[in-house]
């Protein structure tokens, strides 16, 4: 494929999906995420397109969303490892509520094995993957359906929410930045996902490496009202991610890297088929809404438990 043909595939595919990793642009041209990352540099440069964290964006400073369809074949291996991750966070017999998005859709797949959950959705695709889970209770709200991601938004949605309690939130979004916290591209369900953060005495966010650093219209989650970043490693080369990261965990935000290479830290350390977590030191005591969190221990204590290569990583990380 010449370069120009590969361009013109490259601003199809940003413009169709308003935001798409380097990853994925180098599989459908076939060619090195070098030469993509080349490609990308002279679309910015004729003003077609931003470069963003480990991808590209439509011109303008904020990310526009997009479909499900499209949404559903983007980061799809990063989404998987984030899903396993994160469905380690959950226990038996908990209380949690779930968000719309692809990826809390490959949280839920998971959560279907754990018993004696209740899970409170407003996503019509969280709950079809938990309908025929054994003792997993579904409870959605009330609400306007919104076709573009399945999801149920409005006043009704809103108040059905009201008065509810449970230990945590998972929720997705379209943008992450430690200046702004969790963000969206549309009023409606920036406002559902709020009301579930209200719910919740912890925050979860999944987001992939793509997602950080991206900055959209409707914050939903402020950062310091994240407790704990779930995400995928970010390609080696992609400091920018690797910034973002360390500027979220300077804000006090957990964050647990999917797809390190990383085995399990103990024996009895993950149940099998779980993947092992790694999170990353925090400077101090967290905050979390809602009432009083765990207590953080100092990045040297962190540290000092992690085994060797686990604390490599974390060392090398925190330099970023």
């Amino acid at each position: 494929m010449f370069a120009a043909e590969r361009r013109q595939l490259i601003l199809e595919m940003v413009r169709a999906n308003g935001a798409v990793s380097l990853r994925e642009l180098a599989r459908v041209v076939q060619t090195s995420e070098v030469t993509v990352r080349r490609d990308v540099r002279a679309l910015e440069a004729e003003g077609l397109l931003d470069r963003r964290h480990g991808g590209a964006v439509l011109p303008g400073g904020f990310t526009r969303e997009s479909g499900f369809p499209q949404k559903s074949h983007l980061a799809t291996a990063e989404k998987t490892a984030i899903a396993d991750l994160a469905a380690g966070l959950v226990e038996e017999g908990e209380a949690i509520v779930v968000g719309a998005g692809t990826t809390t859709q490959e949280l839920a797949r998971r959560l279907a094995r754990i018993p004696g959950l209740t899970v409170v959705t407003n996503s019509l695709l969280v709950a079809q993957a938990l309908a025929h889970a054994n003792r997993v209770e579904v409870v959605m709200t009330g609400g306007t359906l919104r076709g573009s991601n399945y999801a149920l938004v409005g006043s009704g949605a809103e108040q059905s929410l009201q008065g509810l309690r449970v230990s945590r939130a998972f929720l997705s979004g379209s943008g992450l930045t430690a200046e702004r916290g969790l963000s969206t591209s549309n009023m409606l369900s920036a406002s559902v996902d709020r009301a579930l953060v209200q719910a919740a005495g912890e925050v979860v966010v999944l987001a992939d490496h793509t997602k950080l650093g991206s900055d959209t219209m409707f914050q939903t989650v402020p950062t310091d009202l994240i407790t704990r970043l779930v995400t995928d490693d970010p390609p080696a080369h992609d400091e920018r991610s690797a910034t973002e990261l360390q500027a979220l965990a300077d804000q006090g935000v957990q964050i647990a890297v999917a797809g390190a290479g990383l085995g399990p830290v103990g024996a009895d350390s993950h149940p099998p088929g779980r993947q092992a977590r790694r999170d990353m030191p925090l400077p101090g005591q967290r905050r979390t809404h809602g009432g009083p969190g765990p207590q953080l221990r100092s990045a040297a204590a962190a540290l000092t438990d992690q085994p060797p290569g686990d604390r490599a990583r974390v060392a090398d990380l925190r330099r970023r």
